[in-house]
């Protein structure tokens, strides 16, 4: 287990063997301003305990598919003066939960329509939940819009 120095501070290889991150990664992260390190005189980066768990939510978060950005703007709600406490972090939760059950509904949506489609090859398009007469969904935005938007009036599905 790493000891902190006098200051309670962590050296970022420290951190990556506390987070399972690249020390790369953590300099990145540090760099996009996801976390903030100290410096030593000699430049060396150091960086709090509670840069642990900022960077495993960036993780986290990485992995659920968010961009930096999302992230970022997320992040931006803790305070960098002192390690974040419960309630700092049920404030990212409520943000992240309507993202969260946006893409839930997304993911339901692309299971329910893919479910009679993927290997079926019965290319019957009266049935088809993908299909979109004409281009109709074309009017609601670039993309599979069948699937990203909960309904798209006058498409099938």
């Amino acid at each position: 287990m790493p000891t902190p120095n006098k200051k309670g501070l962590l050296t970022i290889g420290e951190v990556a063997s506390r987070t399972g991150l690249a020390v790369s990664a953590i300099r990145y992260y540090d760099d996009e301003g996801l976390v903030s390190a100290r410096r030593t005189p000699g430049g060396k980066r150091m960086f709090l305990r509670s840069d642990i768990r900022r960077l495993s939510f960036i993780l986290i978060a990485q992995q659920l598919g968010f961009s930096l950005e999302e992230i970022r703007i997320q992040l931006r709600q803790l305070p960098l003066e002192r390690t974040p406490n419960k309630r700092d972090w049920e404030k990212i939760s409520r943000g992240f939960r309507a993202h969260l059950d946006a893409r839930i509904g997304m993911l339901e949506r692309l299971r329910d329509r893919l479910d009679g489609c993927i290997g079926c090859g019965c290319l019957s398009l009266d049935a088809c939940k993908l299909y979109n007469p004409e281009d109709r969904a074309a009017g609601h935005g670039a993309g599979p819009r069948l699937v990203l938007q909960k309904s798209t009036d006058g498409a099938s599905g």
